[in-house]
């Protein structure tokens, strides 16, 4: 990445057309490059299980798990965050450049001084409705008595209006979940890579999607999956999956914007 900021914005690169053959070869990629780097994996994805075990512990010392509900569904969506110091990572690797950890960081604090935190808010106003809708769905079809009912007996779930509710909660969190995907999967790498703003950039990763619709709903498929079960044993697996995720979603941006 240049150290001086250009004075205009760079070009935008051609939208290539991905083949299945890409997304294990992404992954195939991201795996190699978090082996050859596993620190800076492990320290990214820290901040992420961080979180989410803060979280849980907030829950669960307030007797208030039914929140997490929400928050899980939707705290994939903030997987992006973690993913900006992988793109660097893998960047330096493609390049031949070292990997030092005062350099490397200064890329990324540097961030704050682009068009990153833009898109960052984005992000997070996304989640945070989401989180909003969640409960609203969940007040709807279940009633303000069930939240005091799910904490000890999460099986009222699965009763009564409870398997709509989640059928059409799930419906409508991956609605949100796709808005990020496309908003981010070329944004953000394309934010650290070149100097444009971060409308241009999230125009562009739409487009990109929207180009290769089959084979990213395949990826976006296997992103969920892996993150899923990543969180299961209390968020400690998304040390291995985020950063092997964050290191493919970079060589998948490489294969889409090949010129």
């Amino acid at each position: 990445m240049p150290q001086e900021i250009p004075d205009h914005p760079s070009p935008l690169p051609t939208i290539a057309q991905l083949k299945l053959s890409d997304l294990g070869a992404a992954l195939s990629a991201g795996l190699r490059d978090f082996l050859r780097a596993p620190a800076f994996g492990l320290l990214f994805s820290a901040f992420y299980v961080a979180g989410g075990i803060v979280l849980y512990l907030v829950a669960a010392s307030t007797g208030q798990e039914w929140w997490l509900i929400p928050f899980v569904v939707g705290f994939p969506l903030l997987a992006p965050f973690a993913a900006v110091g992988l793109y660097e990572v893998s960047r330096r690797i493609e390049a031949g450049e070292s990997l030092i950890w005062r350099q490397v960081l200064g890329v990324v604090f540097a961030q704050k001084d682009r068009q990153i935190p833009s898109m960052a808010m984005v992000i997070l106003l996304i989640f945070m409705f989401w989180v909003f809708v969640a409960h609203t769905i969940f007040a709807l079809f279940m009633g303000l008595s069930a939240l005091t009912n799910i904490t000890s007996s999460p099986a009222v779930l699965l009763h009564g209006s409870g398997p709509l509710m989640l059928l059409i909660g799930s419906a409508i969190g991956a609605v949100f979940a796709l808005a990020v995907f496309s908003f981010t999967l070329c944004g953000l790498p394309l934010l650290l890579e070149r100097e444009i703003d971060f409308i241009t950039a999230i125009i562009y990763s739409v487009q990109a999607v929207l180009a290769n619709k089959s084979v990213l709903a395949v990826w976006a498929i296997c992103i969920a999956s892996l993150l899923t079960l990543g969180m299961a044993p209390l968020f400690l697996g998304l040390f291995i999956v985020l950063p092997v995720l964050g290191h493919a979603s970079w060589h998948l941006y490489r294969r889409i914007t090949a010129e």
